[in-house]
């Protein structure tokens, strides 16, 4: 691979013709992650947007399903990060730091990693002042793109939460005459990610944001699926194993990437809430997903997490 030192405006045009992280790389001979990498400085310097081409591989509209037919490797699930500007949180530092470690073949950021306060159909809090759509924008864009640079070249799938949801079911209610625009949807402005409803990692594990509901959710998930169902939207970082004459079925709630008392979550009042902090880790041998994992924030001390029985110090990242 011959690499060619190109200018941010040759950059721009190569990127405008190809729209294509990995027809540019290989006319310029560097890795995809490093093309990643420059056009979000671009990006950024230029105040502009490189918009990608539709991934063909994708679902033929947006957020449909996807099976991934995986045999082996690892999976990262995270879920509900609810991003915020200025709130860089420890599970976040935990899922940059393991992601570092166990170098997934795919990241999923199952749900609602963005909030969309500002376009909730739910009353105002009082005064309180929320995020706007814009830096809540920023936000996802600022820290999906810190885990894009960890993950490098993985897979990257967006599962749809019921938040995201918020951004274009907030412009189809008020604008529905602009349909189809670019902008419009909030896939358009995360193109590195695929975005669908559910995510199939093979024929025996789903990750989807939701399903059912309550204390029992990731039981009665694994038990009316017939497979291993990952979720997020409760908050409640646990597993529950469900084994009858044939396998082994897992429910995963994986939790949340923020901080459970955050200012996202100021309507539960300050109540009690049975919610924790972090993710869940999904090995694959041979089809077959071996119990899963999930990494923790500990009560014990500050930026540490609980993983596979040790205090892990994520400080620095």
């Amino acid at each position: 691979m011959n690499k060619r030192t190109i200018t941010n405006e040759e950059f721009i045009e190569l990127w405008q013709a190809h729209k294509s992280a990995a027809k540019v790389a290989k006319l310029i001979g560097v890795s995809e992650r490093n093309v990643h990498k420059r056009r979000r400085e671009i990006e950024a310097k230029y105040d502009t947007v490189l918009v990608a081409a539709s991934n063909k591989n994708s679902v033929a509209q947006a957020y449909g399903h996807i099976n991934l037919g995986m045999e082996n490797g690892t999976v990262i699930v995270f879920s509900d990060a609810h991003f915020q500007l200025g709130r860089r949180t420890t599970a976040f530092k935990a899922l940059l730091w393991l992601i570092g470690e166990l170098k997934p073949k795919v990241v999923i950021n199952n749900g609602d990693a963005f909030d969309g306060a500002q376009a909730s159909r739910h009353p105002a809090n009082g005064w309180d002042v929320t995020p706007t759509i814009i830096q809540e924008l920023n936000a996802c864009k600022m820290f999906l793109g810190e885990i894009q640079e960890a993950a490098g070249d993985a897979k990257f799938i967006w599962t749809l939460g019921n938040h995201d949801a918020r951004f274009s079911t907030r412009l189809a209610t008020v604008a529905p005459e602009f349909q189809g625009v670019e902008g419009f949807q909030l896939e358009d402005h995360f193109p590195d990610w695929q975005h669908v409803v559910s995510c199939m990692l093979n024929d025996s594990v789903m990750v989807k944001h939701r399903w059912k509901g309550g204390v029992h959710a990731t039981h009665n998930n694994a038990v009316n699926s017939g497979v291993s169902f990952v979720t997020g939207h409760l908050h409640s970082l646990k597993v529950n194993g469900w084994t009858d004459l044939v396998s082994t079925k897992w429910g995963v709630d994986c939790g949340t990437l923020a901080e459970p008392f955050g200012d996202q979550f100021m309507y539960a009042e300050n109540s009690p809430r049975n919610w924790r902090a972090g993710f869940a880790v999904l090995n694959l041998v041979d089809g077959h997903l071996l119990m899963p994992e999930l990494c923790m924030v500990s009560a014990l001390a500050d930026d540490c997490v609980e993983w596979r029985g040790e205090l892990i110090d994520v400080s620095e990242f």
